[in-house]
């Protein structure tokens, strides 16, 4: 099978996977909901401005691979959901990893384990890397270990659903910026805010079951 997902299309599949994962109860993703994820300034690398001509033309040629489908829930508008669970038969852990890397381009275990946390909570490192060794053991890869950069203690993994990056092996990778620190803080409280927002949903129904035995 072959891939070779552009930037555009790569942004939109990541989008679908993380939406269902982080925030399934707005999930599947109406064009105008996509186009927002695509464009959200944390949790992005590179911070991309799509307008909905450039999402829903990838998503067409996504569509057309398999990689998405429209959704039967579309009633009042179109929405539209990936179908890697179908297509590459992932589980939920090995998803959670594709769509941050889909996302924010090469990272390491440390990082993946507390970016991807949003989406599937990961127990340690040993958990992030059995799920990486799961993708790169398939008869197609779908995800490669990078050579160690200089300066870097840790190697990084990069998806191979756009084709292997680019690297430039004589350059060093700085530190996490101020900026992406930030960002990490956002991925965190809203992971605790989809969860506080299901808990308090299933307290909804707890109560209206109890008061309608008194009715």
């Amino acid at each position: 099978m072959e891939f070779n997902l552009n930037t555009i299309e790569a942004r939109v599949l990541g989008c679908l996977i993380e939406k269902e994962l982080a925030t399934p109860e707005y999930y599947p993703l109406t064009l105008n909901a996509l186009t927002s994820a695509c464009n959200q300034k944390s949790n992005r690398a590179p911070v991309l401005a799509l307008g909905e001509s450039d999402v829903q033309q990838a998503l067409d040629s996504l569509r057309r691979r398999q990689f998405a489908h429209v959704s039967a829930e579309g009633v009042r508008s179109v929405k539209y959901c990936h179908n890697l669970e179908g297509l590459l038969k992932l589980e939920p852990s090995e998803l959670a990893v594709l769509a941050e890397l889909l996302l924010r381009g090469p990272q390491t275990l440390g990082e993946l384990r507390s970016r991807a946390a949003r989406m599937h909570p990961f127990a340690d490192l040993a958990e992030v890397d059995e799920s990486l060794q799961a993708l790169l053991g398939r008869d197609e890869p779908l995800v490669a270990k990078l050579a160690r950069q200089p300066g870097r203690k840790e190697s990084r993994y990069a998806q191979l659903l756009g084709g292997m990056p680019e690297v430039n092996e004589g350059a060093s990778d700085t530190p996490l910026s101020e900026q992406t620190s930030h960002q990490d803080r956002i991925a965190a409280l809203e992971s605790e805010m989809a969860n506080l927002r299901r808990d308090f949903e299933a307290m909804q129904k707890d109560l209206a079951q109890f008061k309608a035995q008194f009715e």
